[in-house]
């Protein structure tokens, strides 16, 4: 059962934080997030197939499925507005894996990245589709990590505070837009 109030947690994240969220649960995440979209993702995936090192130690991160558009001056970053997670869906499970303990996206998973979810201890959360404008005020840094010759859709290593997202996919299996469908949502 969600909480009542919203959690505020520091990446990156441990095995206990994921445990305790649920389905509902409103979150704040604070510390770093990194951004990484489709191609970043296959690009990741291919680095560990051919047994290389990753750009970034993944145990206990969170990828937000983004790529920030410019920044207006005296901004790190412009609007980050989230993106259609299945896209990623091909990738995730060998990143959580590596220890990615989060996503945030927008949009449905499919159940082999949910079950995957449960066996890695890994949640997926949604940011507010059309509201990255507002989601950029709680970025406060931002750098680009890998693949600069992907422009926006490189991977950024994004310093926030207090970002808000709410869990869709929890460890035990919930899923919040079924919830919604049974009209079970508190």
């Amino acid at each position: 059962m969600a909480s009542d109030g919203p959690i505020h947690l520091n990446t990156p994240l441990r095995k206990e934080d994921v445990s305790r969220l649920h389905a509902g649960d409103r979150v704040f995440l604070s510390g770093i997030i990194y951004t990484a979209r489709d191609t970043a993702h296959r690009r990741l995936v291919e680095l560990l197939d051919k047994g290389r090192d990753l750009p970034m130690d993944l145990e206990g991160q969170v990828i937000y499925f983004a790529g920030p558009s410019p920044a207006r001056p005296g901004r790190p970053t412009g609007a980050v507005g989230p993106t259609t997670s299945y896209r990623m869906d091909p990738y995730s499970t060998r990143l959580m894996a590596r220890g990615l303990r989060g996503m945030i996206g927008k949009g449905s998973r499919s159940a082999e990245v949910r079950q995957a979810m449960q066996q890695y201890t890994c949640v997926y959360f949604g940011a507010t589709g059309g509201a990255g404008a507002l989601l950029a005020r709680a970025v406060e840094k931002m750098e680009v990590v890998a693949f600069e010759d992907l422009g926006p859709e490189a991977v950024r290593r994004l310093e926030v505070k207090n970002f808000p997202v709410v869990v869709i996919d929890d460890v035990f299996g919930s899923d919040l837009y079924e919830q919604a469908r049974a009209g079970r949502t508190e």
